[in-house]
């Protein structure tokens, strides 16, 4: 059994005594599965936090490409990749992984899924999701759908506003999310380590929707800015309030969705140019179609994909979403930009739930009410 690193903390060597969770073995080998930007950027952090790293990808000719150049030249260019690290496609497994990072978009979760499971993968690894966005058919918070195949206490998310480039260059403010505190405060020292700001935080449903809501969101502003700063910053709001009904009918917490994870990550990506789905939301205004979109942006756009699913389970929830429902629309061409732009501007918010306050002398007609009896 190799040794626990000179420098780690007692939580990433057996678990913190403080923790409620069950100690944890030592977690020193990650494999990041999926090896876009995001993927690519996240495997050499996990390797400066002191991890045996590997870096999968779809193919073997791309493993293969990515190891001779020892960059990835088609996804994260200039950004060198360490000597230590290995890359090899994701049929490899990984069976002796301590945690593997899904760092695919969520449509794909399943088959890599499939992928993992028939190729090999530990008993214990622990399952980390970085996607943005919710699984299909049914439009279900990826670590539901992990959760529900390998068990709540292997599984967590990660969330916050986290470009890639940036983040491999001047570091990032990540949220670590899972129900097990040890699993969440490992995953954190190990990007402490590595330079990163890194949250805790025992609420991954509302962290993965407050990603989701974060993707629509930057959409819709990409889609209106155009129109308006107003009415971009009201499709953003509305989106956000919507998806916020529905996430807290599940149980989450107002802070997943107004820290980092949530107006945190909306604001850097809203700023950014590059953003991808600020991007499709500025190609769909233009009238680009969404099916052409990802090829002109040279990468999956998860809310071209997430929103139509956002707004199936909003509905299906019972949760009035008017304006993630027709940005679902306007993704699909069947609502023009002018007939959107016109339904945010008029949406009006449900209202207040005010507190009634009871008429002058109501409590001393009760008292005496009761004591008379």
């Amino acid at each position: 059994m190799d040794e626990p690193e000179p420098n780690a903390s007692p939580a990433v060597r057996g678990g913190a005594a403080s923790g409620r969770g069950r100690s944890r073995p030592t977690m020193r080998r990650a494999t990041v599965v999926g090896a876009g930007s995001f993927g690519t950027a996240l495997a050499l952090l996990l390797a400066r936090g002191g991890l045996r790293t590997t870096l999968q990808t779809r193919t073997a000719e791309q493993a293969a490409a990515i190891d001779r150049d020892r960059e990835n030249r088609v996804y994260l260019p200039g950004v060198a990749l360490p000597g230590a690290m290995r890359v090899e496609s994701a049929s490899a497994g990984a069976a002796r992984a301590d945690f593997v990072f899904l760092a695919v978009p969520s449509r794909a979760l399943g088959g890599a899924i499939d992928t993992l499971v028939a190729a090999g993968l530990g008993r214990h690894t622990a399952i980390v999701s970085v996607a943005k966005g919710l699984v299909p058919p049914a439009g279900e918070p990826p670590t539901t759908v992990l959760a529900a195949r390998f068990g709540a206490e292997r599984i967590a998310c990660l969330g916050g506003p986290a470009h890639a480039r940036e983040m491999v260059r001047d570091g990032a403010a990540l949220v670590a999310a899972a129900v097990e505190e040890e699993l969440a405060r490992s995953l954190a020292q190990i990007f402490t380590r590595a330079g990163v700001v890194c949250e805790l935080s025992n609420d991954p449903i509302g962290v993965e929707l407050a990603g989701a809501a974060k993707n629509a969101a930057a959409l819709a502003a990409g889609a209106t800015e155009a129109q308006g700063l107003n009415a971009a910053g009201a499709a953003a709001g509305h989106i956000f309030a919507e998806v916020w009904r529905y996430a807290e009918g599940l149980g989450a917490r107002p802070e997943s969705m107004i820290g980092l994870a949530g107006a945190g990550d909306l604001v850097a990506t809203a700023l950014a140019r590059e953003s991808r789905n600020r991007r499709a939301g500025e190609l769909l205004a233009a009238g680009v179609p969404a099916s052409e979109i990802p090829q002109r942006v040279g990468q999956a756009i998860e809310a071209l994909e997430s929103v139509p699913l956002l707004a199936m389970a909003l509905e299906q929830s019972g949760v009035a979403a008017p304006v993630t429902g027709a940005l679902g629309r306007l993704i699909a061409g069947e609502l023009p930009l002018e007939q959107w732009v016109a339904l945010v501007r008029a949406t009006v918010p449900p209202p207040a739930l005010w507190r009634r306050r009871p008429h002058p002398g109501f409590w001393r007609r009760v008292w005496r009410g009761l004591a008379g009896r």
